[in-house]
């Protein structure tokens, strides 16, 4: 999966959030902000349904908050590298410092769980978390993740 064609540079941001909420909201605005056709509260609403379900935070200061809509018709994402981990209810209790957000179709079952799959598997590369970890900007954080 290219991840390109997922991820616009403007979708990967370095940030301090402050809260779970918060930074699912500022996901949320860097989605609908390339996607105008979208509204930061459907992606907001979609994300947080998902975490009401049970925490996306994967362990090793990762979570990867996902959700579906019926409005877009191919897989979106956003990057967040948090300059101060925040608290999310992760499977090891540790705080998270890197969100990988995913949207994707309501109708398209396989791409959801195959587009998780490769960004937990690129997630899973420690090598690529550190880097991830010492970006100091948006662009270096893009550059990173689509290497």
């Amino acid at each position: 999966m290219e991840l390109r064609t997922i991820l616009q540079p403007e979708c990967a941001s370095c940030a301090t959030p402050g809260s779970k909420k918060k930074v699912l909201e500022l996901m949320s605005d860097l989605i609908a902000a390339q996607y105008p056709a979208l509204s930061s509260q459907e992606v907001f609403e979609s994300l947080l349904a998902r975490e009401k379900v049970g925490s996306t935070g994967i362990g090793n200061g990762i979570a990867i908050p996902h959700g579906k809509l019926t409005t877009i018709d191919h897989p979106i994402a956003a990057l967040v590298k948090c300059t101060e981990s925040i608290p999310f209810d992760a499977i090891d209790n540790q705080p998270v410092d890197i969100l990988f957000a995913l949207l994707v179709p309501t109708e398209q079952c396989q791409t959801h769980l195959a587009t998780l799959a490769a960004m937990a598997e690129k997630l899973s590369d420690k090598k690529v978390v550190k880097q991830l970890r010492k970006a100091q900007d948006d662009a270096e954080l893009f550059r990173i993740i689509t290497a």
